[in-house]
C-alpha cells in the first residue's frame, strides 16, 4: 500500500573506458609524486649525508651518540667507534648509534 516502485535512471551514460581510467587514477599518482617530492626524496638525501659522514669519522673527531653522550674519538674499527667521555673513561659505541660527528678543526659557536 505504501510502496512505489523504483526504477532505474536512465540519466546520462557513466564515464567508462580509457577516460574514466584515467581521471580516476590521476589523483593518486599526482599524490605520490608530491609524497616522492617533499618526503621521500629528501630523507633519502639525508640518509645518505649521515652514512657519509659516520663513514669519514676519524679520531681526535666529537661525536654525539643517539642517547646524547657527548666524546672524544680515540679509535675507530670498522663497526665501532670509542669515545672518551671524561678523562680516562672510555665508552664503546656501534657507529650506527651516532647522531652527529663534528670535524677536529671545527671551531665552536660563539665560545
Amino acid at each position: 500500500m505504501f510502496e512505489t516502485p523504483a526504477y532505474a535512471a536512465a540519466g546520462g551514460a557513466a564515464a567508462g573506458g580509457a577516460g574514466g581510467f584515467f581521471a580516476g587514477i590521476f589523483p593518486l599518482l599526482l599524490i605520490f609524486v608530491i609524497f616522492y617530492f617533499l618526503l621521500i626524496r629528501p630523507q633519502a638525501r639525508r640518509m645518505k649525508q649521515h652514512r657519509e659522514m659516520i663513514a669519514a669519522v676519524k679520531p681526535r673527531d666529537t661525536a654525539v651518540t643517539g642517547g646524547g653522550v657527548v666524546g672524544k674519538v680515540t679509535k675507530v674499527e670498522d663497526n665501532e667507534v670509542e669515545l672518551e667521555i671524561a678523562q680516562g673513561v672510555r665508552i664503546r659505541v656501534i657507529k650506527g648509534m651516532l647522531s652527529d660527528v663534528r670535524p677536529h678543526g671545527a671551531k665552536p659557536a660563539n665560545d
